[in-house]
């Protein structure tokens, strides 16, 4: 069969039935169209135009194109491909950017048929395409600004690329290689005589392994090599905080979930790799899995690990809180429950890794910390970590689902072993359930004010799945704990929360890290108490709201920067005119801190007068942080972005730890402050030709946070926190119509990445609080399915509108407070407080699903 290609004739004789997206990426060896979800059909990411029409090719087979014009980005034509990057870069519609040629795709056909689209015309042309950084709104922007480049026939100029000013909107550092899919991810790259792996997983959450077969799949031809845990020269279990974590589970131990591996099969191509998978026998004793977390933490239950399934207890005691509810005039009392999330980025795992060419192992990772990676896989291979060289790619999208190893340290143990490049890519549905989720958590709350509405007490009992293996668990109950006051000033206190074993998918970090689960309840008992007492919900949180002076949930007492105040200012009219609206106020940490090291090292190498190298560790996911490092050099020291080169590698050892807890800005920010000091100097008295071949570097610690339950002396829990407010309003017929966000940055470093963070920050809490649920039963997801996450299209999002609050932070640079994270913080607890409005039901679990806006 002949069709066209981008307009070049061409000639088929394959498999009638290869989808076209297979085609495009492994004959064509065209990259610019990505693969999400193959053969799913959920996200989009694969669209080309067949024809003029936005089609899916992950499912269109070959024979579908016959005689037929396949355009992918790559075969827009000059004008279009100029018009369409420069609108995305100008309006800052790219965040991770795997999305956005699919979408630009998708709008492109749509522009050919309707020059003069509406916002909503636009969204519902968008329905077959997800997008998890932007929400949506900064990418119909773009699309609108596009269409009236087209009709008429002009040029959108190219962003400015020199103002750098703090407070400005610099373009997004590689957005322009991102737009139509020129940048390379991880499962992008080809490296001659790579061969592919594909993993075993068990069959069973609880099953002891009694032997793993793998005589038929090693003579299956085509296949390298079968890896058990029998071939891990070093250390078997990995693990961010606790090593708890199995690399391959052996013969003769017990599968903790269903994504564990049992073994890794090495083939010519992927096809084959994952046939030989199949074809490995297994045979189990099935035992009953653990799988409800009050069960488990019974002294019966049978142990998931060896020192029990209680992984974490935080405890919060201050105050006497028996005595402050005994003399409080109204107390709210309600146990909520938050459900487990897919974190739904785009781009699934994949990692490339190939021997060094010495005695070492070099590996592209898509991973949240390199440095971490590089720490885990050289334990495992038993090599000192100079002989692991970890290079970052920047991902597709992340939001804490990339924290832990996935398949990195598999393919680095193939690489090495077999002395060859080897790359492993999950398909969405193995991504789906091997990665960590969002933490279900089980909240019973008491919570009591006095007679003129001020806080006396709050009991907290906080129970979190976190899953068959600890990842960052106790972390992120220990936030949970932290936040467990949300932004109001509560003198008397006492938490508990608890991390528990069970044989569910695993649960880690996503954004909100505890902190929006405990959020929802205090919010709802903070209306609560307004109904009893008849208070006013926008003043008693007016009233109580922390400020400088006031006491976090841990008892630090803050010492500037408590903006909590000035975003409910923002808000009161809006609010208080309303018909139907909830609000909701909250606090999130920037930084690891409760007596962890908060820091970072940036190198800058001056490589010539046109080339300045600014390396660092952080990981660039969508959020910016790349684009926030050249803001900062640049303003501290003068010089052309345009030559400035961001590398992530840890070869130049610019360590830094996981991109975490809101605080690549503030880290990395303070870091170049720091090491551009000197540059800076020399500058005054040199060229950059001058100082070429010079390399400077500087870094930035925080050290002086404390542990949890520390007895006496000041509690320093975090160094720094950001804080918002956020309105929901709905209709007539109860549906939400608008978001108002209003959050304090502290400095807002550049308007455009801030709004991009926020908007796209509540559609994942709105999703949060109304649709998405990854539901479990008997240790297993009753799908795998991208589509039944319920992740929000376009055109199912409300209006959106960001408030953008400064009140300056005493510790970030030049003021700035992390926004990563915050944004959806207080949204769920506002749209509860919302449908309570219209339809006086109090919800105590999530997501609300009754309620999805038509």
């Amino acid at each position: 069969m002949n069709f066209y290609l981008n307009g070049i004739e061409k000639s088929f004789t394959g498999d009638p039935e290869l989808p076209l997206l297979k085609y495009i990426r492994d004959v064509e060896e065209i990259t610019s169209v990505k693969d999400g979800c193959s053969p799913q059909a959920s996200c989009g990411s694969c669209t080309v135009q067949v024809d003029g029409k936005a089609t899916l090719s992950c499912v269109t087979p070959m024979k579908k194109v016959e005689g037929k014009h396949v355009v992918t980005p790559d075969g827009l034509d000059e004008y279009r491909k100029r018009v369409f990057t420069n609108a995305f870069v100008s309006k800052s519609g790219v965040q991770c950017g795997f999305c956005i040629p699919g979408i630009v795709m998708q709008a492109n056909a749509l522009l050919e048929k309707n020059p003069h689209p509406t916002r909503k015309e636009i969204a519902n042309a968008l329905q077959p395409n997800l997008c998890r950084c932007t929400g949506y709104v900064k990418i119909i922007d773009s699309i609108e600004y596009a269409a009236e480049a087209f009709r008429e026939t002009k040029e959108i100029p190219s962003p400015v690329q020199s103002e750098t000013r703090i407070g400005k909107p610099y373009p997004k550092y590689n957005a322009d290689k991102l737009v139509l899919g020129l940048s390379p991810f991880v499962a992008d790259v080809k490296i001659d005589g790579m061969v592919h792996a594909a993993l075993k997983f068990s069959d069973h959450p609880r099953a002891k392994v009694i032997s793993i077969e793998i005589e038929d799949a090693s003579l299956l031809k085509g296949v390298l090599k079968i890896f058990t845990a029998k071939d891990i020269p070093g250390v078997r279990k990995t693990g961010l905080i606790v090593q708890d974590w199995d690399v391959m589970i052996d013969e003769g131990e017990t599968t903790r979930y269903v994504g564990d591996v049992l073994a890794v099969a090495v083939a010519e191509t992927e096809d084959i790799a994952r046939k030989a998978a199949e074809l490995i026998k297994v045979k189990y004793e099935v035992l009953e899995p653990l799988i409800d977390p009050f069960e488990a933490v019974k002294e019966d239950a049978p142990k998931i690990h060896e020192n029990g399934n209680i992984l974490s207890t935080t405890i919060v005691d201050r105050g006497n809180v028996e005595k402050a509810f005994r003399d409080s005039a109204y107390i709210s009392k309600g146990k909520y429950t938050t459900q487990m999330i897919e974190h739904g980025f785009l781009e699934p795992e994949c990692a490339v890794a190939k021997p060094d060419g010495v005695d070492g192992v070099e590996i592209l990772s898509q991973g949240q910390g390199v440095y971490e990676d590089r720490r885990a896989i050289a334990k495992m291979i038993g090599l000192p970590e100079e002989k692991v060289r970890v290079i970052l790619v920047p991902n597709g999208g992340g939001f804490g689902g990339k924290e832990d190893l996935s398949v990195q340290h598999h393919a680095a143990l193939c690489a090495f072993i077999l002395q060859k490049p080897v790359r492993l890519a999950l398909t969405r549905d193995e991504s789906i359930l091997m990665h960590p989720k969002r933490h279900p958590l089980f909240m019973e709350y008491e919570v009591g004010c006095d007679k003129d509405g001020k806080f006396t007490a709050l009991k907290a009992d906080i129970i979190g799945d976190t899953g068959a293996y600890a990842s960052v668990g106790m972390k992120v109950l220990e936030r949970a704990a932290g936040h467990a006051t949300g932004a109001y000033h509560i003198p008397n206190a006492y938490i508990k929360s608890r991390a528990v074993y069970t044989n569910n998918l695993p649960c880690g970090a996503m954004r909100g890290f505890g902190a929006n689960q405990v959020t929802f309840a205090i919010e709802n008992c903070v209306d609560d108490l307004c109904e009893q007492g008849k208070f006013d919900r926008w003043q008693f949180r007016f009233n109580n709201a922390l400020v400088d002076g006031g006491t976090t949930s841990t008892g630090q007492i803050l010492k500037g920067g408590a903006g909590v105040r000035e975003t409910l200012l923002a808000v009161k009219d809006v609010f208080q005119n309303a018909k139907y609206a909830g609000i909701a106020c909250g606090i999130k940490n920037t930084g690891l801190g409760n007596g962890m090291p908060d820091d970072g090292i940036i190198k800058i190498e001056i490589v010539n007068e046109n080339h300045v190298i600014l390396n660092h560790g952080w990981t660039e996911m969508g959020q910016g942080v790349n684009t926030m490092a050249v803001q900062f050099l640049c303003n501290e020291t003068g010089i052309d972005p345009n030559i400035i080169e961001v590398k992530v590698d840890t070869k130049s050892n610019a360590y830094s730890g996981m991109t975490t807890a809101s605080r690549a800005t503030s880290i990395i920010g303070n870091s170049i402050i720091n090491t551009a000091k000197n540059f800076s100097e020399d500058l005054k008295t040199k060229t950059l030709k001058e100082l070429t071949g010079k390399v400077y570097e500087g870094s930035w610690t925080c050290d002086w946070t404390t542990k949890p339950g520390k007895a006496s002396g000041e509690i320093i829990t975090h160094y720094s926190y950001s804080y918002a407010t956020q309105v929901v309003l709905l209709n007539d017929e109860g549906n939400i119509e608008k978001i108002i966000a209003a959050h304090d940055a502290g400095k807002i470093i550049n308007p455009n990445l801030f709004e991009g963070q926020i908007q796209g920050s509540v559609h994942m809490g709105l999703g949060y609080a109304i649709s998405e649920e990854l539901e479990m039963e008997n240790g297993r997801p009753k799908t795998t399915r991208f589509r039944k996450m319920g992740i929000l299209r376009a055109k199912e999002m409300p209006e959106v509108e960001v408030i953008g609050i400064e009140v300056a932070d005493p510790i970030g640079p030049y003021g700035a407070k992390g926004v990563g994270e915050i944004g959806l913080v207080p949204t769920a607890g506002a749209v509860a407080n919302a449908f309570y409005q219209f339809d006086g039901t109090r919800y105590y679990k999530l997501p609300i699903k009754n309620r999805v806006r038509k």
